[in-house]
């Protein structure tokens, strides 16, 4: 298990004992554009994916916290609800067919630069025509790096991750500075780009 795995298992762990599973304002954005099929890779705790399948969307939810991905998949049991979560490696993990919704929130900068920029045609190409991509990352700015250890990680470049769907119609860019322990920032860049028919 990586040092960021461990860490947020732990923070998992933690708001699962409290029952926090409120959407974070990131999972907030992205549920106005979720429908259909959905992957949800790095779902964390599962919180987008619960809502998006409650709403009707076809879930499949990745992440390799035990801890998220059990209580995921206990939650989305007890209510019946169309949600298959899977614990897997993000860099190894495959898929099959499109979906309409793919999101990626959080979790790419976690990975060395090289598998990271690797993963991001394989979300464009795991987009339906007509589908949405959303995908959310820490990038250049950021100071608190605490969660990532000594392990390989990547803050990109804002304007790269805007390139990375060149082509496609951008529903939404933003930048988001978030305090963090120690008088540090998380920057994140988020964009929405939704894929031509």
């Amino acid at each position: 298990m990586t040092h960021a795995v461990a860490f947020f298992d732990k923070q998992f762990q933690r708001q699962i004992g409290q029952q926090d599973f409120a959407l974070n304002p990131f999972e907030t954005k992205a549920l106005a554009y979720a429908k259909g099929r959905m992957l949800d890779f790095g779902c964390g705790l599962g919180n987008l994916s619960m809502t998006a399948a409650r709403r009707g969307s076809k879930v499949v939810a990745v992440d390799a916290s035990p801890a998220a991905i059990a209580s995921l998949a206990a939650r989305a049991r007890q209510e019946n609800l169309p949600l298959e979560a899977i614990e897997a490696d993000a860099a190894s993990f495959g898929w099959n067919g499109c979906f309409d919704t793919v999101a990626s929130i959080g979790l790419l900068m976690f990975l060395p630069c090289g598998t990271a920029r690797k993963l991001v045609p394989r979300l464009r190409d795991a987009t339906c025509d007509g589908g949405t991509a959303i995908v959310n990352v820490l990038v250049q700015g950021t100071t608190y790096l605490e969660m990532f250890g000594s392990d390989p990680y990547c803050l990109f470049d804002p304007e790269e991750v805007r390139a990375w769907f060149d082509g496609w119609k951008i529903a939404d860019f933003s930048l988001d500075d978030f305090a963090a322990p120690g008088n540090t920032t998380k920057r994140f860049a988020t964009v929405i780009a939704q894929k031509a028919h």
